[in-house]
C-alpha cells in the first residue's frame, strides 16, 4: 500500500528544524530530506527514521521495525507524531549523527 500524500504534509508540517525538509517519492513510498540528507522513510503511512545512537537515547523505549520488506530496522514512530516539538527534538538530534551524503559521480559527455 503507498503513503497518502496528505500524511506526508503532515509529518512535514510537524517537524520544525533549521533545514529544508523535503520528500521524495520514492517506489510508491518517500523519503524524507534535511537538506540533502535522508533521514528518514514513510512507507505504508508510517515514519520511519534512520537509527542512530541518539536518536535511540533521545527516544528512550525504541520500537525498530523494518520500513520494506528486506530493508535493515528503522526506528518506527507511531505514537508521538502529534508532538510536535518531540519530533522535531527527534529529527534534529538523527540528522547531527548521520553522514553527509556522497558527492555524485558527474555523467560522462561521451554516451
Amino acid at each position: 500500500m503507498a503513503s497518502d500524500k496528505e500524511f506526508v504534509d503532515f509529518v512535514l508540517d510537524q517537524i520544525e528544524i533549521d533545514a529544508k525538509i523535503t520528500a521524495k517519492s520514492m517506489f510508491g513510498e518517500y523519503g524524507l530530506f534535511a537538506d540533502k540528507k535522508i533521514f528518514a522513510l514513510i512507507c505504508d503511512n508510517k515514519l520511519f527514521v534512520k537509527p542512530t545512537m541518539a536518536g535511540r537515547a533521545f527516544i528512550k523505549d525504541v520500537v525498530e521495525a523494518p520500513p520494506y520488506t528486506g530493508a535493515k530496522p528503522s526506528l518506527l514512530i507511531d505514537n508521538r507524531m502529534e508532538d510536535r516539538k518531540w519530533l522535531s527534538g527527534l529529527v534534529r538530534v538523527s540528522i547531527k549523527e548521520l553522514p553527509e551524503p556522497r558527492p555524485r559521480k558527474k555523467k560522462s559527455k561521451n554516451r
